[in-house]
């Protein structure tokens, strides 16, 4: 059995949590959805421009599940950028 994920620090949720394609009806578009934590990593990194270490200390957790995360946050990013899906931030496991 594995270890339960402990719960990752996030400052806030986002205001706007869906993003699509502006040519595109909303029923028509796969998802690709994007978890508070992994928003959080994505805020920290490339938007306030910290590093990943201090981000990490931020969120308590460490520098590797960090990376890890923010790994996934940016493909799934990239997979919706380039494929045309939509991108719904929700879910996770976190505390403010």
């Amino acid at each position: 059995m594995s270890r339960p994920r402990r719960c990752r620090r996030i400052r806030r949720q986002p205001d706007i949590k869906y993003f699509k394609p502006a040519s595109l009806r909303k029923c028509e578009l796969e998802e690709v959805i994007l978890s508070f934590e992994e928003y959080e990593a994505i805020r920290l990194v490339d938007y306030e421009n910290k590093d990943q270490k201090k981000s990490a200390a931020k969120m308590e957790i460490s520098q590797p599940t960090f990376h890890r995360l923010l790994k996934e946050a940016r493909k799934k990013i990239a997979e919706s950028i380039i494929e045309g899906k939509a991108l719904r931030i929700e879910g996770g496991i976190y505390k403010y």
